[in-house]
């Protein structure tokens, strides 16, 4: 098990950027004989993501394939920074830090595979899931106790939520 994040570091976060399969779905995708595709999304991560925005701190999905899916999740959800078709998600965040004039110590980013792994390495916080790929393993400095699609994320939003003194309901 991984060393306990201080208070302090969740409390300087101003940016949560994460993968979307593996990390806000379970991996699986569901697609039908005519094309068309489904992915299970928690609830519990939804309201901890809506949470972050209501607080002023800016959410991010870094996907590396397009979704139509992940693109209806995120208008529901109100996410300002949705980014698909990247595999390269460690330019992708370095670009959007810079336009948020954001610092790697500001920023949190979550992820599950290979790709994510220098993601995972340059930000502030690097996040994976239990049942990730050995490297974005080797490479977070936080492992989530709840498994990907099943309030993964939310144990990251109530971190960062408590370190900066919210509670909800507000």
């Amino acid at each position: 098990m991984k060393a306990l994040i201080p208070s302090q570091r969740w409390a300087a976060i101003r940016l949560f950027a994460m993968d979307v399969d593996g990390i806000l779905t379970d991996g699986t995708i569901h697609v039908s004989a005519d094309g068309t595709e489904s992915k299970t999304f928690s609830i519990l991560d939804g309201m901890g993501l809506v949470r972050l925005g209501k607080a002023g701190i800016a959410t991010a999905w870094i996907s590396g394939r397009a979704s139509g899916a992940t693109t209806v999740r995120a208008s529901e959800l109100k996410i300002p920074h949705l980014v698909q078709g990247r595999v390269d998600k460690i330019t992708a965040l370095k670009e959007l830090a810079a336009a948020l004039g954001l610092k790697p110590e500001q920023c949190v980013y979550m992820g599950d595979d290979d790709i994510d792994t220098a993601a995972i390495q340059w930000a502030g916080i690097g996040i994976s899931v239990p049942d990730a790929m050995p490297s974005a393993l080797t490479a977070a400095g936080y492992i989530t106790r709840r498994p990907a699609g099943r309030g993964a994320v939310r144990e990251v939003c109530e971190h960062i939520l408590a370190a900066q003194g919210h509670t909800f309901p507000e």
